[in-house]
This record gives structure tokens, C-alpha cells and sequence, in this order.
């Protein structure tokens, strides 16, 4: 069984074109590393938005988005979207749904967007959706679990 590890908080970004924005790519994170970079942002009402600029290694080969990637980046809103209330906590999805609503495109900044809707002392269920110019491209829900919980 491979260790846990927690990232904490994420790093912000100090300077180009995502500066403003905080992330837990840039090495803290494997895997977002390797498939991001993504992005998140603390809004003045509380809420926050995760980004990401699609490339052309996220595309399938119809030249949209390809759902794998969208999945990806939605299991990282998951976190994002719950990270105030996880409070430095680490968590696992356990559950996750998606629809896919429209075709992404590569090259147009991919914003999300979510609530908690609920949040127990071991579950957070959590809903998101993905937009491109204000156009919902993909919608999910999931669930995560709190460890140690």
C-alpha cells in the first residue's frame, strides 16, 4: 500500500500569466503536474474557481477535449471546491459523476466553478461545472471522504 502523503495548501503563484492564481502542481502534485497544470483562485465571496489553458496533449482525436481530461481536472475541482472545508485535512473521492455537455477546445481557458452541498464529519458531497467562454462543456458531482475520519 503506497503511503499518504499531503500536499497542504496550495502554492500561489507569483508571477506570468497565472499570477494570482494558486496551485498544487509545479511538482507538489504528481500527477496534476504531469496532466495540469491547474489552477485555483480564492474569490472575494468565498466561492473558488479552478482554471486550466487546455493543449493540444488534452484534445482526443476528433479535436475536442478529451473526456479522460475532463474527468482529470473535475476530480481536481473535487478538491478545490471542498479545500475550506476539508481545513487542511486529506480526503479521497470515493464517488464521481460526470455529464458531458458540450465539445471543449484546446487553446480557450477552462474555468470551474462548484459548491459543497453537503458535508458530513467523514463525507463532503460536492457538484461542479466546467465552462469555456460561459458555455458549460462538462457538469459533475463526487464525493469525497475524509481520512482519518
Amino acid at each position: 500500500m503506497s503511503e499518504q502523503v499531503s500536499y497542504g495548501a496550495p502554492k500561489l503563484v507569483e508571477s506570468g500569466e497565472w499570477a494570482g492564481w494558486n496551485t498544487w502542481g509545479l511538482g507538489l502534485d504528481p500527477f496534476e503536474t504531469l496532466t495540469g497544470p491547474y489552477y485555483l483562485r480564492f474569490e472575494a465571496d468565498g466561492t473558488i474557481t479552478s482554471a486550466v489553458m487546455p493543449e493540444a496533449k488534452h484534445a482526443n482525436g476528433g479535436g475536442n477535449l478529451h473526456g479522460g481530461f475532463l474527468m482529470t481536472f473535475a476530480d481536481y475541482a473535487l478538491f478545490a471546491i471542498a479545500y475550506p472545508e476539508l481545513k487542511g485535512g486529506s480526503a479521497v473521492t470515493v464517488g464521481f459523476n460526470a455529464d458531458f455537455v458540450a465539445g471543449g477546445r484546446v487553446g480557450v481557458r477552462l474555468d470551474c466553478t462548484g459548491e459543497v452541498v453537503r458535508a458530513t464529519r467523514s463525507l463532503l458531497f460536492v457538484r461542479g461545472l466546467m465552462h469555456q467562454e460561459g458555455k458549460v462543456v462538462f457538469s459533475f458531482n463526487g464525493t469525497l471522504k475524509r481520512l482519518g475520519a
